[in-house]
């Protein structure tokens, strides 16, 4: 079976995928439960964006925003951040919890995909956190953040590498042994090695400007920073200045 990240359907939505992450929606603001992990991602994925692209007065788009922990977080750094998603209730969890902390984030129920046809060139970082491994064509969603941000414009993604050590870490281990995520959260058929992810964005008109591991302590399940790159990963990708 080819890896490659090419069109596998018409309607780039699993609606399984959908269904699964509406269900835990109202539990998105728990640090102890389900999204546990993300929480605990976020400082270093703010960080590395925040370091990369600064984003005080930035238009910021971000694409598969769930519950809204990295918008609100962008937000609180002086970006103007649109939120998008197709999860339901995952928006509206989203949207209370702005409301209730008094954060500046817009959100809306639309793929990214349609956003780019409305409004190409209209952002200037997009980020796409722990959200291609569930699209059944990560391709077009790089397409599509690719006429987002504007030319000289910054993406950013992360995802998980596809091998025997990211099985073990990011299925068995989180969700069956650690108990970190819920079991069926992941499918190993559809991570991204970051040989393809590369390739894909080339195809879609950006460079890689970076790739870099965040690594998991299995102990304190603190994640870091680092070179290693075998499980989770981030990726800094631009769209190139016009006449570059």
């Amino acid at each position: 079976m080819s890896h490659d990240l090419v069109p596998t359907a018409p309607a780039n939505v699993d609606p399984d995928e959908v269904g699964k992450f509406d269900a835990m929606a109202q539990r998105w603001w728990d640090p102890q439960g389900e999204f546990g992990p993300l929480h605990r991602l976020n400082p270093l994925r703010l960080g590395y964006v925040d370091a990369r692209a600064p984003l005080a007065g930035r238009r910021v788009l971000d694409v598969g925003c769930g519950g809204g922990i990295l918008s609100e977080s962008m937000a609180r750094r002086g970006a103007h951040v649109l939120g998008i998603d197709l999860a339901a209730a995952a928006l509206q969890v989203a949207e209370l919890h702005a409301l209730e902390q008094d954060v500046a984030v817009a959100y809306r129920r639309i793929a990214a995909e349609d956003l780019a046809a409305e409004v190409p060139g209209a952002f200037d970082v997009v980020t796409c956190m722990e959200m291609l491994e569930h699209v059944p064509d990560p391709a077009s969603v790089l397409r599509a953040l690719a006429t987002l941000v504007r030319p000289g414009g910054d993406v950013f993604v992360s995802t998980i590498n596809r091998n025997a050590k990211a099985y073990l870490f990011a299925i068995l281990g989180a969700e069956y042994v650690l108990r970190m995520l819920p079991r069926g959260t992941h499918d190993y058929e559809r991570f991204i090695r970051p040989s393809e992810l590369a390739r894909a964005a080339r195809a879609a008109g950006l460079s890689v400007v970076d790739v870099t591991g965040m690594v998991a302590d299995p102990l304190t399940r603190e994640f870091r920073l680092g070179p290693d790159v075998s499980v989770n990963y981030l990726a800094h990708l631009r769209r190139p200045a016009e006449g570059a």
